[in-house]
């Protein structure tokens, strides 16, 4: 993190008594995501799980209530840094924003020195890390004496399940609060508010989007406001203004912007279901190349890399499962380890998962078997269970003639071929058939 002039790590406009007021303007050559940052609640889109009435973090920026350490734990571009501002302020804390990859035990220690200091005067510091997770053990164990005697408060931010990337020592004393990424509709909201604000946004340079194209570029983002927000303003700044001085945005412009893949994926639309119906059947035709392409479509293009990995192990059972037991066990894992590092990373098990899907031998037998028998499930469903099967409990239904017959196929091996277990009408019936 760069220096002020004065040598301080505390930012301009975020010192104690600037908390009424609004933070310093981003400079004008700022990212359009950066000068679009909201400044107050108001302006804020999205985490109405978080920032509705009576919710934690609303009633803390209304002043409501001692901040505690918070870890922000969500997807980039949903908030993370802005609220942690939002809530610095609010308190009338010094805000010290750390960048976990660029700062280390050096910078931690003069930003908690500092913190002290302020704390002599009467103020309170509010220390921000972004990307905690990147943080190793003994830079996070840094931070506990001075998060447990007060001496900061910390926000953390990160894209990582903080239960495997947060020393548990720290998580004690943090409260997680997990954000969710932006609806189409939220993203949408903020690249109008964009177009639309001379000041901070776009509007002086005359940009004309058409509607859908607006639309199809917050669904592109994949619930990301600064993904969006740059592309916007990448597209803005491509198109020449025509004679009339207005910028018309075209398609192609917007989808070089963001990137063609991803501009062209709709995941609330029929592209997704076309994506995953040609993924899943590449596998099921054994061609591990047809189902690499797709996958990587499906990825690029901003699916939920959870949401390919449970058709993975849906796909495991249905269209392999005895014929190779291992694809079961090969998807279940790469869905725990999606869930565990989340993407970039997570394209290798996916990737691996559907290399041996689609190389592993084929079978329906499962389903079929599972089917046959549900309809005869239906068709009888008030057959009565043999009484040789049922458990006798009680001397009643000892009496009764419960388990009479059963026998213990461990002590009796003919039992497994000469005991009956279906009820009499289905006697003869056989459901899988490998």
């Amino acid at each position: 993190m760069g220096r002020e002039s004065t040598g301080s790590l505390f930012e301009r406009g975020d010192e104690p008594g600037a908390g009424e007021g609004a933070p310093a303007p981003a400079p004008a050559d700022a990212p359009l995501a950066e000068r679009m940052r909201p400044r107050s609640l108001d302006e804020y889109v999205g985490q109405g799980h978080l920032l509705g009435e009576g919710r934690l973090v609303r009633r803390l920026v209304d002043g409501k209530g001692t901040l505690p350490s918070l870890i922000f734990w969500g997807p980039p571009g949903t908030g993370k840094t802005t609220i942690a501002r939002l809530l610095a302020r609010a308190g009338g804390a010094k805000f010290v924003p750390l960048s976990a990859v660029l700062s280390g035990v050096k910078e931690l220690r003069e930003a908690v020195a500092e913190a002290r200091d302020a704390r002599r005067r009467g103020w309170r510091t509010t220390l921000f890390i972004d990307e905690i997770h990147r943080f190793n053990k003994s830079q996070q164990d840094a931070l506990l004496p001075a998060v447990e005697d007060g001496t900061v408060t910390l926000i953390g931010a990160t894209t990582e399940n903080p239960s495997f990337e947060v020393n548990a020592a720290l998580l004690s004393r943090a409260r997680v609060l997990t954000l969710q990424p932006l609806s189409p509709d939220d993203v949408e909201a903020l690249l109008r508010r964009a177009l639309a604000d001379a000041a901070r946004g776009l509007a002086g340079l005359n940009p004309a989007v058409p509607d859908e194209e607006l639309a199809r570029l917050a669904r592109g983002a994949a619930g990301d406001a600064r993904v969006a927000l740059t592309a916007l303003e990448a597209a803005v700044l491509a198109t020449e203004p025509g004679p009339d001085g207005v910028r018309a945005v075209d398609r192609d412009t917007m989808a070089e912007a963001l990137g063609r893949a991803r501009y062209a994926y709709d995941k609330g639309g029929e592209e997704h279901y076309n994506l995953i119906s040609a993924y899943i059947k590449s596998l099921r035709n054994s061609d591990v190349d047809a189902a690499l392409y797709w996958l990587a479509r499906l990825i690029e293009g901003g699916t939920d890399p959870v949401f390919i990995a449970r058709r993975q192990c849906i796909f495991a059972s249905e269209d392999i499962g005895m014929a190779d037991p291992r694809a079961m066990v090969q998807a279940a894992s790469a869905a725990q380890v999606v869930q565990m590092i989340g993407l970039p990373e997570g394209l290798y098990p996916l990737s691996q998962a559907t290399i041996l899907l689609a190389l592993a031998p084929k079978s329906n037998a499962i389903k079929r078997a599972y089917f046959a028998a549900a309809a005869d499930a239906a068709a009888t469903a008030r057959e009565p269970v043999p009484l040789h099967l049922r458990n006798a409990v009680t001397s009643l239904m000892k009496a009764s003639g419960y388990g009479e017959g059963y026998r213990y196929v461990h002590d009796d091996p003919d039992a497994r071929g000469e005991m009956d277990c279906l009820p009499p009408g289905l006697k003869e019936r056989r459901y899988f058939l490998p």
